[in-house]
């Protein structure tokens, strides 16, 4: 049974899509056990604003998960199929080292992915869907992502979908020491958010969450206000720019809101970026004049510019990558010799436990120790190489060179031994 790694993400599936097979932190734990239900051993889920991937150990190459994921989500199998991709085995490890290492992400080298798929790999334990499959390759690739970012300059440089909204908001508003910002969300993107703005020289901050002491310990960071999600009608009037990223299930900020805020503001411009997905705001309010609304999709231009320091640094990480992914296939290489090598050292210690058995019973009846030593060596010499030595004499007369090639490396015969 092999590793697989089947997903969508921002290169094969529309952010409508993405939003569909979005699962919130709350929703995993029910999706891993319906998946179990189909005849999977292991299964864990990663889902993001950019992608989401189901791991899992099955023979079934990919239908099997494609239809439960189409079933369960309510979806078109055939739109499903279209947008999907799938790697198995070795592609399946190293497509996953790729992704904790930020290789595959929206972002060159954004360092967020690999606390998200710690994630995915934790939620799968606590639900009881990880098993020695999935456990070892996940430890793998934790190793792996690691070394990447402690042995390459790939994370060095700030460059993030947080720090390319920033970078937006700075083309559309050229002095942002004048402007107030609204972040919706609480989560390490936000924080990420707020701190690019802050560099930058915000004139202020409010942070708008679900709960209010989340959003006020964020906002005193930063010199900021923190209120909860209700009250954003009484401060849009008063914000520039919205940047929101939460997990929320539905649209948080809706085209009525906006419509009232920019009666008040007399219409000068609104600057928002929606990193969520499913989106936080509504698909309607980018149609309202004065209104510049942006997804994850539209950040890709801003985030080209900032990608040419770190693709050397890539080229090192697919190096380190590349073993990474020989050290995995050499450990199950490995794991596949355990049974063969108990399998010799069961009958081995039989024959010992036989010969040992024979001689201390000849002890026991006032033979001689010495001879009952050298009885006892030369016995068990005999039964051991007797197998090996006839096989050996057959594959001889049967041409096989190469079996008694690897006879001579496995038992480390010279020349000097063979003379």
């Amino acid at each position: 049974m092999a590793l697989l790694a089947l997903g969508i993400n921002h290169n094969t599936a529309s952010v409508a899509l993405r939003e569909q097979l979005a699962f919130s932190p709350e929703q995993i734990e029910s999706a891993l056990l319906s998946a179990m239900e189909t005849g999977l051993s292991e299964i864990a889920i990663l889902s993001t604003c950019n992608r989401t991937e189901i791991y899992a150990q099955s023979q079934d190459e990919c239908n099997q998960l494609l239809t439960w994921l189409s079933n369960y989500r309510n979806l078109s199998f055939d739109e499903l199929n279209a947008s999907h991709y799938v790697k198995t085995s070795e592609s399946a490890i190293s497509h996953m080292m790729r992704v904790a290492s930020g290789l595959d992400s929206l972002v060159l080298g954004e360092p967020q992915i690999l606390g998200q798929m710690k994630a995915s790999y934790a939620h799968a334990r606590e639900s009881g869907t990880v098993g020695p499959v999935l456990h070892d390759a996940f430890q793998q690739v934790f190793a792996i992502a690691k070394r990447v970012r402690t042995e390459t300059a790939i994370g060095e440089n700030p460059v993030s979908v947080a720090y390319a909204a920033v970078s937006l908001a700075q083309q559309i508003f050229s002095d942002l020491k004048k402007d107030t910002a609204l972040l919706i969300g609480a989560g390490e993107t936000i924080e990420l958010v707020a701190r690019h703005l802050s560099e930058q020289g915000i004139k202020s901050i409010i942070v708008a969450n679900r709960t209010l002491s989340r959003a006020a310990t964020l906002a005193d960071e930063f010199d900021g206000k923190g209120i909860l999600l209700e009250e954003i009608p009484e401060v849009l009037p008063h914000v520039d720019i919205i940047i929101s990223s939460t997990a929320s299930p539905l649209p948080i900020l809706g085209k009525g809101s906006v419509e009232a805020a920019l009666k008040v503001r007399k219409h000068k411009p609104m600057f928002m970026v929606d990193i969520a997905v499913p989106r936080d705001i509504e698909e309607q309010v980018g149609d309202l004049p004065d209104v510049y609304l942006y997804t994850v999709d539209d950040l890709s231009d801003v985030i080209q510019e900032n990608l040419r320091s770190r693709q050397e640094a890539a080229e090192q990480a697919d190096e380190i990558i590349a073993d990474g992914v020989k050290s995995y296939v050499s450990g199950l290489r490995v794991q596949d010799s355990v049974s063969t090598i108990r399998a010799y050292r069961k009958k081995a210690e039989t024959l010992r436990d036989a010969e040992l058995q024979k001689a201390l019973k000849s002890l026991s009846s006032g033979g001689d120790p010495e001879k009952l030593m050298q009885q006892l060596a030369r016995n068990l010499t005999n039964k051991l190489l007797h197998s090996p030595t006839a096989k050996l004499r057959q594959a001889s007369a049967e041409g096989r060179a190469d079996l008694i090639g690897w006879t001579q490396e496995l038992f480390d015969l010279d020349q000097q031994d063979l003379t």
